[in-house]
């Protein structure tokens, strides 16, 4: 969420970069109008009510002195002036709890600002690519695959070892039965990643709830926007959600609270399972695993000051970009542009892995700065320690997230790339501890 005092303050800014993320001049305009027409009305309310509590208890004062002053016609009037003034406030307070929802509800559909170093664009055509890795192991694999390179859930059904049928007799598309060992593979990478993570780059490892509250999930920004993507269980009088993403859950931890600044930046790793209803998804990627209801993510989540953000930002890239290298999957590593930004970041790195079965690189980590945005939803701080901020105050965090890297994506992947021409997958040396000592995946 924005600062509608930076909004009030800056309103060719904020429209500037509605713009900036694809709304036309003229919705910008819109889109600033009426949230500042709303801190307005607020506002002018906040100034009535506290003119007629002032009033009040000058009122009360006066009704003292003309009760002592024995003039009795005088105290009833005041007396009468009072009622009316005790009547406006209490239905004041409840306006102004109702103005403040409304502009609540105003700012919660506002996205975030891009920093200024985003490209500007309209859609993934414009995204920039910033360095790639490993083109070398593209042509040095690609005699061992034979011809065509075989896509994942032709490999994987050639193996009898992916089942998409029987997903669907259990749950309806856009799911999946792995079974024997493409399914130790999925759990191999996922322990892998984790280790990694909190081994040598300094995550702390969390289980968080797959289910959280409405608030949780308003806090990352995925209500009240994006309620279509969720998945819901009824709970008792309410409701709680599915996680789209263990960001929703390691973000809020720190809400409501203030973090000591000398406990900055704060670092999250999970291995969840994630939810999403693929809404507007359809005719997109239906065959196999590549987007999924149901899926597998190790999740980073970094909890910085205000100063440190940008920095940790390319530290958390370059985090989910080693575990492709540890793996030698080839990747690309883009700047997505302003249309294409995600709802709360201000700047977005995509990696995308190659995929010789579709001769394209796809995106398996997604890694984002939102700068205060989160925490300004979810009231999260902490207390400056340098000299020149000592007693001024809190400050709000600044929060990140990024696919550290996306299970389901990292499995294809492998068998894409590792695939040989009979059918069978070598095993990346690195995951082969975690596979009991198993070189390759062949048909059973």
């Amino acid at each position: 969420m924005l600062d509608i005092r930076w909004i009030r303050e800056n309103p060719k800014a904020l429209a500037a970069a509605l713009e900036k993320r694809g709304q036309s001049p003229e919705a910008a305009e819109s889109v600033v109008e009426e949230v500042i027409a709303r801190d307005e009305a607020r506002r002018a309310h906040l100034g009535r009510l506290q003119e007629a509590q002032e009033r009040r208890n000058l009122v009360s004062r006066d009704i003292g002195n003309a009760m002592r002053a024995k003039d009795m016609a005088l105290a009833d009037t005041l007396k009468a002036e009072a009622a009316e003034l005790r009547a406006f406030i209490q239905g004041g307070e409840a306006e102004e709890r109702r103005l403040d929802k409304e502009l609540e509800n105003a700012l919660a559909v506002i996205p975030n600002v891009p920093l200024d170093d985003v490209p500007l664009g309209k859609n993934e055509n414009h995204n920039v690519e910033i360095r790639r890795w490993g083109n070398e192991l593209i042509a040095a694999r690609q005699p061992r695959m034979g011809n065509k390179p075989r896509e994942h859930f032709e490999i994987g059904e050639k193996l009898g070892m992916m089942d998409f049928e029987r997903a669907a007799k259990l749950s309806g598309s856009r799911f999946t039965v792995l079974k024997g060992q493409l399914a130790r593979l999925e759990r191999a990478l996922g322990q892998f990643m984790l280790d990694l993570h909190t081994t040598e780059h300094g995550y702390s490892e969390v289980v968080p709830p797959l289910l959280v509250r409405d608030e949780v999930l308003y806090g990352t920004g995925n209500l009240p926007k994006f309620e279509e993507d969720l998945f819901f269980v009824p709970h008792g009088e309410s409701r709680l959600g599915l996680i789209p993403t263990a960001e929703v859950p390691l973000t809020n931890l720190v809400r409501n609270e203030i973090t000591a600044h000398e406990k900055l930046p704060m670092r999250f790793t999970a291995l969840t399972p994630c939810f999403r209803s693929e809404a507007g998804s359809a005719g997109r990627d239906t065959r196999g695993m590549l987007r999924q209801h149901q899926f597998y993510k190790v999740e980073l989540v970094s909890i910085t000051d205000q100063e440190s953000s940008v920095d940790e930002h390319e530290r958390m890239t370059q985090c989910a970009e080693e575990v492709l290298k540890r793996l030698e999957l080839p990747y690309r590593t883009i700047v997505l542009c302003t249309g294409d930004m995600g709802f709360g970041a201000r700047k977005t790195h995509d990696i995308e892995v190659w995929l010789p079965g579709q001769n394209a690189y796809r995106e398996i980590s997604s890694c984002s700065v939102c700068g205060d945005f989160q925490a300004r939803r979810m009231d999260a701080r902490y207390r400056p320690t340098d000299e020149a901020s000592i007693g001024k105050g809190t400050r709000f965090v600044h929060t990140l997230n990024g696919s550290g890297v996306a299970v389901g994506r990292a499995l294809i992947a492998v068998m894409e790339n590792y695939q040989d021409a009979d059918g069978s997958v070598t095993i990346p040396e690195v995951l082969r501890p975690y596979m009991g000592g198993l070189e390759k995946i062949e048909a059973v």
